[in-house]
C-alpha cells in the first residue's frame, strides 16, 4: 500500500466537519514495526499504558506481521493533553484528532485503522469524514449506539454530576466496586483506574455522553473491508451494536468472542485480517 497521493475528498458536508470546534492537538503516540501503516486507538479511561498493564488487548502481533503500528493516547487520556471542555471529548472530535494524527505522520492514506470501544467510534467518525484515507478497518467492541445510546449517555452524565458535586475520590471509590462483565471476570484489577487527569474527568464523561456513532446512512457508504470484533455479556458494548454495524457496512465480517482466551487472540486475528 503506497502512502501519498492527492488530498482526499470529504464524504460528509464540510459544515459537519467544522462542527469539530476544538483544534486538533498532537496525540502522544509510539511506533513499532515497519511496512504499511496501521493506527490503533483505545477505549474510554484507557491508554496505551493501561492496555499493556491489563494485557487482554495486545496488538503487538500487528507489528510482527509486517506493519508499521502506531498506537496513540486519545485526547485527555494517558500522555496526551486535555482541557476541561466537553466539546473536546466527543466521538466526532476524537475522529478529527485521529485525522490530525495522520497529518502529523505525513500520510494522506490509505492506512489501516483499528480502534476499541471509544477508539472504534473515533475510527468510524474519521472514516466517514475522509474515507479515502483508510484501507482496512478493525472495529473492536463498538459502544452502545443509536436508539440504545440514551442509557449509556445518562450513566455518563450521572457520573459527571457526581464528580462535579462531590469530587473525584467518591466516584473512584464507587467505580472500584463495579463488577466487570463476565467475559473479563478473570482479568486482575478490572476495571482499571482511569488514565485521565482529575481536572478533565467530568468533561471527558460529558463529551462521551453527548456522542454517538455516525448515522447508518453514512456508515453504509464505507466500502473498506472491515472486521468487527465483539464479545458477549458486556452491556456497555452490546452485540446489538456490532450486529447492526455488520449489517450496515457493505464489506464487513463479524466475529464474537465468548471466552477470555478468544479475546486474547484478537491481536493475532487483527494482524491476519490486515495482511490478507
Amino acid at each position: 500500500m503506497q502512502v501519498g497521493g492527492s488530498a482526499p475528498e470529504l464524504s460528509v458536508p464540510v459544515a459537519n466537519f467544522l462542527r469539530m470546534i476544538a483544534p486538533t492537538e498532537i496525540l502522544d503516540h509510539d511506533e513499532t514495526g515497519s511496512g504499511p501503516l496501521a493506527v490503533c486507538g483505545h477505549g474510554l479511561f484507557f491508554s496505551r499504558a493501561v492496555e499493556a498493564r491489563l494485557g487482554f488487548l495486545d496488538w503487538s502481533p500487528i507489528a510482527r506481521a509486517g506493519l508499521r503500528l502506531v498506537r496513540y493516547d486519545a485526547r485527555g487520556h494517558g500522555r496526551s493533553p486535555g482541557r476541561p471542555d466537553p466539546d473536546r471529548y466527543t466521538f466526532q472530535q476524537h475522529g478529527a484528532d485521529l485525522l490530525g494524527l495522520l497529518d502529523h505522520l505525513g500520510t494522506d492514506g490509505p492506512v489501516h485503522g483499528l480502534g476499541s470501544s471509544m477508539g472504534s467510534a473515533a475510527l468510524l467518525w474519521a472514516a466517514v469524514t475522509a474515507p479515502a484515507r483508510f484501507g482496512r478497518l478493525v472495529v473492536v467492541i463498538p459502544p452502545r449506539a443509536w436508539a440504545e445510546r440514551a442509557t449509556t449517555a445518562a450513566l455518563y452524565r450521572g457520573w459527571a454530576d457526581q464528580i462535579d458535586d462531590a469530587g473525584v475520590t467518591p466516584w473512584l471509590n464507587s467505580l472500584r466496586k463495579v463488577e466487570p462483565p463476565p467475559i473479563l471476570s478473570e482479568v486482575p484489577d478490572y476495571p482499571p483506574e482511569p488514565d485521565v487527569a482529575d481536572e478533565v474527568l467530568s468533561a471527558v464523561l460529558r463529551g462521551v455522553a453527548a456522542s454517538d456513532l455516525p448515522d447508518l446512512e453514512a456508515l453504509a457508504g464505507l466500502t473498506q473491508p472491515a472486521l468487527i470484533l465483539a464479545w458477549e455479556t458486556d452491556p456497555g458494548h452490546p452485540l446489538s451494536t456490532a450486529v447492526r454495524l455488520a449489517e450496515t457496512l457493505p464489506n464487513a465480517r463479524m466475529e464474537v468472542a465468548r471466552t477470555l482466551p478468544e479475546v486474547r487472540a484478537w491481536g493475532h486475528r487483527a494482524a491476519q485480517f490486515l495482511t490478507e
